[in-house]
């Protein structure tokens, strides 16, 4: 039996008409991670409800009936280090790597997704077209403006999208460097028929997305996803889910969750809330009490990660009910003065109580989020989280208790986006490792290494086409990395420069020419907000 066999779909495909768009849509990994993902159920959704469009499926693993001249290929772009797999796909389609080597033979290769609206530059020579945004009303766009200009010869269909909004064609910009190792200098649009910004697509709709198939073969099986906010109020100032992703949205509980998880139900008896912040949603106990409803006594519930000052007992209660065993909560920091500065409203004694609140209600265990390496943190910082972890095993020493801990890489468009990853982050996390396992607390600290090759990503530029194509060569490794900055010496900056420095404020960024929800003007504001001395 095939993967796809397994599927139950919660959408009609669309007959198509005469001539239709032939487009493969595609995800970067093997089929059970591709088909967990809401953003790509979404699109592949809207493509095949389209009768203009007939749109097949590729994985790394599985694939359908693929036609043998399309005239689209799409890539749902989530995770960074996918780019490997990317550049596999295109050359088994037989597609040219550089969108710059592509002919009137090629199809348009598009990208979209988290990693790509966040900062596409370190992938844009491999794209012919990138979406900036939310799906919602960018991906009819995308197709209408290209319906349009169907029967024109490559540059002019580039041409033509470039105009509508949240259409990025990066060989239409050029940018220079002050020299080939030093900062950019500038980036501009090739002609004056291109805008010189391009502005990033919001959905501002109080209905938002829910799964669109249900399948055994998902990475979480036969799960139902439910999307209950979108973007997060908090706005911690390294967050790129918050300040990317602006204004916070919530569905409408009557005119979006409630008919979305009466339909999902009616295929699968388990169901995901999703969202940064699902407990803020200003209905979300009314939501709690829908789902209690008896007719659903047989429902596995799943929650995303919790504000830590909605963690009442009720709530603990009800997930028990539902056969979650655990709750999960970012914190960040055990230390106030880290909190303080990095926007995060939350109080020890609230962390604690939230802890406490999850034993009584039977909850077995819960996973605390934290960070190392933010600006301004030093060993008493990393004592006072300490602390505070002790202080939750003893207020809830039945409850299985786990911080995660990642090293603070620096996100763009957020407030922290001109700082570097600090270098002393992997001793932190090597102190936090020897610290909490003596008082019980299970620490599962993210790769400090991986996180440098992240930060590379969200900090880069073109100049890394070439580094990233010989890391391919090299076996993706950790290695791989260091090797191939050995071997482009002189011909772009050094890792320090995108991963470790401070950047200045004033200078031209990878991303100066993309607009999200705030200009710089505003994300100053806020840094300054949080470190009145300013970045040293």
């Amino acid at each position: 039996m095939d993967l796809f066999s397994s599927e139950k779909l919660l959408f009609t495909p669309t007959s198509k008409n005469n001539n239709p768009i032939s487009l493969i849509y595609a995800f970067p990994n093997e089929y059970t991670v591709g088909i967990t993902s809401l953003g790509y159920q979404l699109i592949w959704a809207n493509f095949s409800t389209r009768e203009d469009v007939e749109v097949t499926r590729l994985f790394t693993d599985i694939e359908e009936k693929l036609p043998r001249h399309p005239e689209i290929v799409g890539f749902s772009f989530s995770w960074e280090l996918d780019y490997v797999h990317i550049l596999d796909l295109l050359e088994q389609l037989q597609i040219p790597i550089y969108a710059k080597d592509r002919t009137e033979n090629h199809p348009l290769v598009f990208g979209g997704g988290p990693v790509l609206t966040a900062n596409p530059e370190p992938f844009a020579e491999f794209f012919d077209v990138i979406l900036l945004g939310d799906g919602e009303n960018l991906i009819d766009n995308f197709i209408d403006s290209f319906q349009e200009i169907r029967n024109g010869d490559r540059q002019e269909k580039l041409i033509h999208l470039a105009q509508t909004p949240g259409i990025y064609c990066p060989n239409l910009y050029h940018v220079q460097y002050e020299d080939i190792t030093g900062k950019i200098k500038s980036i501009t649009p090739i002609n004056e028929r291109i805008p010189a910004v391009v502005e990033k697509q919001t959905y501002r709709g109080n209905v938002l997305s829910a799964s669109t198939v249900v399948t055994e073969k998902a990475a979480w099986e036969n799960i139902f996803m439910v999307e209950v906010v979108r973007s997060c109020p908090e706005m911690c100032r390294f967050c790129l889910a918050s300040y990317l992703t602006l204004p916070f949205r919530t569905a409408s509980l009557e005119g979006s969750l409630i008919p979305a998880i009466e339909k999902g139900l009616k295929y699968t008896n388990r169901l995901g809330l999703l969202g940064a912040s699902v407990t803020q949603h200003p209905e979300f106990e009314e939501l709690l009490n829908y789902i209690m409803q008896p007719k659903y006594d047989d429902v596995r519930l799943s929650i995303a990660s919790v504000r830590t000052n909605t963690v009442t007992e009720k709530l603990a209660q009800t997930l028990t009910k539902r056969d979650t065993k655990s709750i999960t909560i970012a914190i960040e920091s055990g230390s106030a003065k880290i909190r303080q500065m990095i926007n995060k409203k939350l109080e020890n004694e609230e962390i604690i109580q939230a802890s406490i609140n999850a034993e009584k209600g039977g909850l077995r265990a819960i996973k605390f989020y934290g960070m190392v390496g933010l600006p301004q943190e030093d060993n008493s910082d990393l004592d006072a989280t300490v602390e505070m972890m002790r202080a939750v095993k003893k207020a809830s020493p039945r409850l299985k208790t786990t911080l995660g801990c990642s090293t603070f890489v620096p996100k763009a468009h957020t407030p922290f986006q001109w700082f570097g990853v600090n270098k002393q982050s992997k001793k932190r996390l090597q102190y936090l490792q020897k610290n909490l396992a003596k008082a019980g607390v299970d620490f599962r600290p993210e790769s400090y290494n991986w996180s440098v090759i992240q930060g590379l990503m969200s900090r880069g530029d073109r100049r890394l086409t070439k580094l990233l194509l010989l890391t391919r060569i090299y076996g993706d490794t950790l290695g791989s990395y260091k090797r191939a900055f050995k071997e482009l010496k002189g011909q772009l900056p050094s890792l320090d420069y995108y991963v470790h420095d401070n950047w200045e404020l004033e200078q031209v960024l990878p991303w100066s020419h993309l607009k999200t929800a705030l200009p710089d003007e505003t994300l100053v504001k806020h840094l300054q907000m949080s470190l009145p001395n300013g970045i040293s």
